[in-house]
């Protein structure tokens, strides 16, 4: 690397920083014929002076070594800033007696969340102000929420490390006082009927798995909470809620691929919960309540889930009657159930559809009409509908060029009003943008779709630098909207794809089914694939080529920059899952057991052999890379900071390009990074000013 800067840390790929091997034994685990070497185990230490100043060294020589572009980024920073209507208010939603919404206000870094008896007239009423949790920390963020019937009584939980580890609260909004006393490590909340029972789950404190449901009555000590369940499964992870009726509390076993749920009438808190369907291995399920009937969405029948009903006395699967039946070329995502409509969230092609089913008299469900998009690619969803007695229904809709909107269908005659479109002051006019869709063929003759979205006058074909983004993992469909924040690149003639690769779900579960396990590398050859179609079909310039992918995106991005490092100029790697084997052989870690139906389980051979050949930190080798900004959060409790490190620290000692390699550590956030808007906005002025640099925009 060649620079003016003085001053420097000595941590480039001319010196690199070489971790104290010598007075620390490198970890060696012997297993399947194989033997993994980690020089570099000593970073787990995340509490050793040594590991911080580690950490510290390198956020100094990255800010060193981009100190030239501060005023680019203060730039891009007042840019994006310029976009952003920081003085804003939701559209407010009604629940039981009471209009919410939130708002933002200019110079604020979080939200204020409010109400109204009356929009008209009511005097504003805070339920929760971010703004005021967040005074003397450096992170916040608020878990679940849940009001009581009667409005009264808040129950929430909060984080202030990043952590996602919540503490749960309870705030008398009559009055606004907080009760004394709490509970640590809270997931779902949710209240009984009677206005004074809380139902919550809790994580143990190793595996940050929710496994305990509790019960609190108000005017109780803490100490005195019953625990009415507890899920010994390691692979399960319990959720707790309510049907939109208000008349059944939910309690909901979770893995990546098998469910079980057991329900309770709200009105008898201290009852037995009924089991619906017993758990089986690969069965998915998941339940809602109306007149008597449960309405259950399941894949019992087919990988892309069908709906039946079943009678609240007797839910077994044996009582199953079909409603929606199954389609292998449509999955049903969800349902919303009302009480004289319901909407079915499908995917079809890669694309959402809200359909719209209207009861008869007799209960008989027929379609009333479908929800049309206009635009060749896009996100739409239920939005906030928490009124079960409801004739509308409200939905979000955004696209790559059209900001986010919340929309309300009349059920009975099919029209659509808009109630809200995200404003974006400073000029934006989305008839200067263009989005398309594409497939790019894979060797197996999988036809990927990709999402694409540049601005007209900017573009010249196989001239302009090209921005590919994908995650890949988990059946995850990766949403197409709107983000102001892109208008810093499209204006500067960068066109942006996001891939939608095999290991998501954008295509239904079989696309997921074929991006996992010992198909996983599918991921990252979909993603080769793409990159060279892109720039073939004269998208980008070959030469100037950028990708970004974060957690088990980081993972895809290690894993395609170890494949074919010479076709990418710079890459962005937020929070990577990169250490594959070393996590995924540590039981004792969160989320590692449950994710054995995921990536597989690496202490049988066959696992073992696959993942090797695949983990980004192990498949390093000697020879040249990207450009790579790597950034990672103290605390992050998804995937550990010591994987990004770890990499960057092996990588050093084998790069032989002078490009940068730079580690960004924060260290008071967690897997999402900063948490207050302002914060946020300023990482991503980094990213795109380190990007621009590298794609010789600037």
């Amino acid at each position: 690397m060649t620079t003016e800067m003085t001053n420097i840390p000595e941590i480039s790929p001319a010196a690199p920083l070489t971790p104290p091997t010598a007075r620390k034994e490198p970890k060696q685990t012997p297993l399947h014929g194989a033997v993994l070497v980690d020089d570099y185990a000593w970073l787990r230490e995340k509490e050793s002076p040594e590991v911080t100043a580690y950490l510290e060294a390198e956020n100094a020589y990255a800010e060193a070594v981009t100190a030239p572009l501060a005023g680019l980024r203060d730039e891009l920073y007042n840019e994006m800033l310029s976009h952003i209507k920081q003085t804003d208010v939701s559209v407010p939603y009604r629940e039981g007696a009471w209009w919410y919404y939130s708002r933002t206000e200019e110079g604020l870094q979080y939200s204020v969340y409010c109400r109204k008896a009356d929009l008209e007239n009511a005097r504003e009423q805070v339920v929760l102000d971010g703004n005021a949790l967040a005074v003397g920390y450096a992170f916040m963020a608020i878990g679940d929420t849940d009001v009581t019937d009667d409005g009264r009584w808040l129950a929430y939980g909060v984080d202030h490390t990043g952590f996602r580890q919540y503490t749960l609260q309870i705030k008398d909004l009559s009055t606004g006082e907080v009760l004394e006393g709490s509970v640590e490590r809270v997931g779902s909340l949710v209240w009984a009927a009677d206005n004074k029972t809380l139902f919550y789950t809790i994580e143990d404190e190793e595996q940050k798995r929710q496994y305990q449901l509790w019960r609190h009555e108000l005017g109780t000590r803490h100490e005195k909470n019953v625990l009415v369940f507890e899920e010994l499964d390691e692979r399960f992870n319990l959720a707790a809620g309510r049907t939109r009726d208000g008349k059944f509390l939910v309690m909901e076993a979770a893995s990546h691929t098998t469910t079980e749920s057991r329900f309770l009438a709200a009105d008898n808190p201290t009852g037995g919960w009924t089991l619906v369907a017993e758990r089986e291995d690969e069965h998915e399920y998941s339940i809602d309540h109306r007149n008597g009937l449960w309405f259950i969405r399941t894949n019992d029948r087919g990988r892309n889930f069908r709906l039946v009903t079943a009678p609240v006395a007797t839910p077994g699967r044996e009582h199953w009657t079909a409603l929606l039946d199954h389609r292998t070329d449509v999955m049903l995502e969800d349902i919303d159930l009302f009480a004289r409509f319901f909407v079915s969230c499908e995917r079809e092609n890669g694309l959402p559809r809200l359909r719209l089913w209207s009861f008869t008299e007799n209960d008989r469900a027929i379609e009333s009409n479908e929800i049309g998009f206009p635009e060749p690619v896009y996100s739409a969803s239920p939005a906030i509908n928490r009124e079960f007695d409801a004739d509308k229904f409200r939905y979000a809709y955004q696209s790559l060029v059209t900001p986010g909107s919340i929309f309300e269908s009349d059920v009975a005659t099919g029209n659509s009003t808009l109630l809200k479109q995200t404003e974006v002051p400073g000029g934006f006019d989305r008839e200067l943008y263009a989005s398309e869709r594409v497939f790019a063929s894979a060797s197996d003759g999988a036809q990927v779709p990709v999402s694409l979205v540049y601005r007209r006058d900017k573009f010249a074909a196989g001239k302009n630098p090209l921005y590919v983004y994908a995650y890949g993992s988990y059946g995850y469909s990766l949403p197409i909207g709107f983000n102001a924040n892109r208008l810093s690149l499209l204006d500067r003639g960068v066109v942006m794809a996001y891939a939608h690769i095999r290991g998501g779900g954008d295509m239904g579960k079989p696309w997921h089914d074929a991006g996992k396990m010992l198909l996983k590398r599918n991921t990252f050859t979909d993603f080769v694939t793409v990159t060279e179609y892109l720039t073939a079909k004269g998208y980008g310039d070959p030469a100037r080529v950028a990708i970004e992918g974060g957690s088990a995106g980081g993972l895809l991005m290690g894993a395609v920059t170890n494949l074919k490092p010479e076709i990418f100029r710079v890459v962005l790697s937020h929070v990577p899952f990169v250490d594959v084997m070393n996590t995924m052989l540590d039981a004792s870690l969160p989320l590692t057991v449950p994710e054995y139906e995921e990536w597989g389980n690496p202490n049988e051979a066959e696992y073992f052999h696959y993942m090797l050949s695949y983990s980004p930190y192990d498949n390093l080798t000697a020879g040249s890379y990207p450009a790579i900004l790597v950034k990672t959060s103290l605390n992050d409790s998804q995937v550990m900071y010591w994987e990004p490190a770890k990499y960057v620290a092996k990588l050093r000692t084998l790069k032989s390009d002078d490009k940068p390699l730079l580690l960004v550590t924060n260290m008071e956030a967690g897997h999402g990074g900063a948490s207050g808007r302002y914060d946020y906005l300023k990482e991503i002025a980094f990213d795109y000013a380190f990007l621009l640099r590298e794609l010789a925009l600037v």
